[in-house]
């Protein structure tokens, strides 16, 4: 496996030797009065973000709608030189031949591919809006455009070198220091922060996809050493490859874990919902139980009390018939004392129903309560007539004076 390649420039849409941004555009779609290097030119295929066109579009209009503040608070738009576009090229080293010939090859790209859109994801966040690929080259190979989101568009703080410059000659010289050495110092900041650019694309892509960070050439070494680094590369991406697996699964497990653990807790919810209104149920139909049985205790009490009254009627009715005036009383009276008996036989019913019916306790109590009335008022109305005959009846014969 050979090196990365990262290379990133900025555009402004007046160019520098006609390589503006209309030209860089018209490159990456192929038009092919830009496309003279490309033996058989294709259509670039989107990987992310939007078409050549519609990126074309997008940075078109934000540069004429573009301001940038002037002396007196003014607003101007912004210069035809201005950069407004940043654009990077990462390229893969296999070659087209092996892409399309070996899958195993065409996976590693693949791979490269998620990684590389990841990675400039994490650097360039929203600014990033199209990443192509190119297939009709020696090697498999993506562009990436980013658009600045500032009012004035300014593409310069998009380019770490850039940046890194522009701090230092921002900042001034430090105390001592002449104009060249500042320069000399800018311009270090420059390739310092280039080479961290590069190594952090080397340790979030490269490594993990089997690529070295520098080419045998800069570094003088032999060939043998050379392959021997190439070796040791495939050996940690394949390293790298089983951790990510490794984490991949431990990640999986722990989702797995947590999701199981979610749906037991949610289940003893459940269950503890159903446990307290299955408590709360059963209390309720044990109050209601509890009320029933006070209620049919009170009805059976006043019940009694009915039948008791019953067998003292009885009892007077038996005694009655002993009564000298007992013919003449049962006569006269036969009516009411048969009508108290049915009372008696239908409250006594009424009890023994009321028992086995809670749900009509109240209608039958009412019942019950009004037949005890009528038995009350009709035992007076008795009585009231037994005080007229009684005395009749057991009143002595007087003998009748001699003359």
């Amino acid at each position: 496996m050979a090196f990365q390649f990262a290379r990133v420039e900025l555009y402004s849409r007046k160019g520098k030797e006609g390589r503006g941004t209309g030209f860089v555009f018209d490159e990456v779609s192929r038009v092919p009065s830009a496309s003279m290097h490309v033996k058989a030119p294709v259509a670039p295929i989107v990987v992310a973000g939007l078409d050549p066109d519609a990126l074309r579009a997008l940075h078109d209009d934000r540069a004429v709608a573009a301001r940038q503040e002037v002396k007196g608070g003014k607003l101007r738009a912004v210069r035809q030189d201005q950069n407004t576009l940043a654009a990077i090229v990462l390229s893969h080293p296999a070659t087209m031949d092996e892409y399309r010939s070996r899958p195993e090859v065409a996976a590693d790209v693949r791979a490269w591919e998620q990684r590389s859109v990841a990675w400039l994801r994490v650097q360039y966040g929203d600014q990033l809006v199209s990443v192509l690929r190119h297939e009709d080259e020696s090697h498999p190979h993506l562009h990436a455009y980013i658009l600045p989101d500032d009012p004035g568009m300014k593409a310069g703080p998009l380019h770490p070198g850039f940046r890194a410059k522009a701090a230092v000659t921002a900042a001034g010289p430090r105390p001592g220091e002449d104009e060249k050495a500042h320069s000399k110092r800018a311009n270090g900041a420059y390739q310092e922060a280039m080479r961290g650019w590069l190594d952090d694309y080397h340790a979030k892509v490269g490594q993990p996809s089997g690529l070295l960070r520098l080419g045998p050439r800069k570094r003088h070494l032999t060939r043998a050493a050379w392959h021997e680094e190439k070796r040791q590369a495939v050996a940690l991406k394949e390293a790298l490859a089983k951790a990510e697996t490794l984490e991949a699964k431990g990640a999986a497990f722990v989702d797995r874990t947590k999701e199981e653990a979610a749906k037991l807790r949610a289940d003893a919810a459940r269950r503890a919902d159903a446990a307290k209104a299955a408590e709360a149920s059963a209390r309720k139909r044990e109050e209601t139980a509890r009320g029933a049985m006070e209620k049919a205790a009170r009805d059976t009490k006043a019940a009694k009390r009915l039948m008791g009254l019953g067998g003292a009627l009885r009892g007077f009715w038996d005694g009655l018939r002993k009564s000298k005036v007992a013919a003449r009383i049962r006569e006269e009276l036969r009516p009411t004392v048969e009508r108290w008996q049915r009372a008696e036989a239908a409250a006594a019913a009424r009890a023994v129903a009321e028992s086995d019916r809670r749900q009509q306790a109240e209608k039958r109590a009412s019942v019950l309560l009004a037949s005890a009335a009528e038995l009350g008022a009709q035992r007076d109305e008795l009585r009231a007539r037994l005080a007229r005959y009684e005395p009749a009846a057991v009143a002595p014969v007087l003998p009748r004076p001699h003359p």
